[in-house]
């Protein structure tokens, strides 16, 4: 088994593998689409919404603020505004440990 995995990334995620991976329901996305400004999704014909990876990221870092960091709507804005780079890096690194992490338990549980 590999630490190094590649991650295959799309061009345009659809609301339910958003919400999914997220593991919040899908009206949060769109309730969070219409809070903040930094999510624009774009729309197909039919009118459903497509989310390109930045936006994906964007929703990743609300959704660590808010749900495990515990921010408010306003307190999590005031933040992403004020150092959008550093709540990046936070997240990244947030990942690869969750990623570590996952990687260990499986082991301990082949051993």
């Amino acid at each position: 088994m590999s630490l190094i995995r590649k991650e295959t990334k799309k061009l345009f995620y659809q609301i339910g593998e958003v919400a999914s991976e997220l593991n919040v329901n899908v009206s949060l996305i769109r309730f969070w689409e219409k809070e903040f400004d930094i999510i624009k999704p774009k729309k197909n014909k039919k009118g459903n919404r497509q989310f390109s990876q930045k936006d994906f990221d964007n929703l990743k870092i609300i959704h660590f603020l808010v749900k495990e960091k515990g921010y408010t709507l306003d307190g999590a804005k005031k933040k992403i505004k004020e150092n959008k780079e550093d709540k990046t890096d936070n997240l990244s690194i947030v990942r690869h440990l969750k990623e570590i992490r996952k990687f260990l338990v499986d082991l301990k549980e082949q051993l």
